[in-house]
Formats: structure tokens, sequence, C-alpha cells
């Protein structure tokens, strides 16, 4: 049976008391020009294993066509390779709240995007799961 590769309402993470405890008190990884922010959560929110949020900042990117852009590019970029990241993950662990962060100065292609995405995947497949 072929992979469902879909990014459902369920994997996203949408709420701000989440995000802000990932900034205060998450593990962080950097995979130029990407940047990974993520925690784990004390209580489980949905079925998904993994909840995560793009973001892209607004001081380097001044219109909301690039940030888009950038944000499309990321999300389809895990997208594809979450499965690498799902498999590690038992179904009675705890859930993970992710962040990728756009990092870079300048627009890169979606290969670069794709690379750097792949290696945050790798990285938080190596975290000793439960």
């Amino acid at each position: 049976m072929p992979k469902k590769y879909t990014f459902t309402k369920d994997e996203r993470l949408k709420s701000r008391k989440i995000i802000g405890s990932l900034f205060a008190g998450g593990q962080s990884y950097g995979a130029y020009p990407v940047r990974a922010v993520w925690r784990d959560l004390s209580e489980k929110q949905g079925s998904s294993p993994v909840k995560i949020a793009f973001s892209v900042p607004k001081k380097r990117f001044k219109t909301a066509v690039a940030r888009n852009l950038l944000k499309r590019r990321m999300r389809e970029a895990w997208r594809l390779q979450k499965h690498r990241l799902y498999g590690k993950k038992t179904q009675d662990s705890e859930q993970t709240a992710l962040m990728l962060i756009y990092t870079g100065k300048e627009e890169l292609p979606y290969t670069e995007i794709e690379k750097a995405v792949a290696k945050v995947i790798w990285r938080l497949g190596k975290q000793d799961w439960k």
C-alpha cells in the first residue's frame, strides 16, 4: 500500500500557549536555511505524533508573497519527508511540538530547503523516543 503524503489539519500547531513554551524551554537545531525548535508535549492533542508550524520573518521578507512562497516550500519538504520521523515514533509516545523557522537572508530554491528539512528530520529521528 503506498504511503499517503498528506499534511492534515490535525498536524498543524496553532496553540499560542504551546508556541510560547517552545521558545521558553524547547531544544533547537539549525540546518541552514532552516532552524527547528521542538519540545515534547505533556498532554496529547489529536492523533498526530508531531504538531508543526512554519515561520518566515517579516523583517527579512517584507512582502507576504515572498513569505508565503518560502512557507509553502518548507511545508512541501516536510510533507514528503515526515514519514521518516513518524516511523521512529511509537503510537504510545508523547507528542512533539515542532516549529520550522526560515533563517536565510535570501529566497533559496526548493532543493536547498528540502535538504535542510531532511537534516532536521534526521536529527529529530536520532532523539531517543520513548
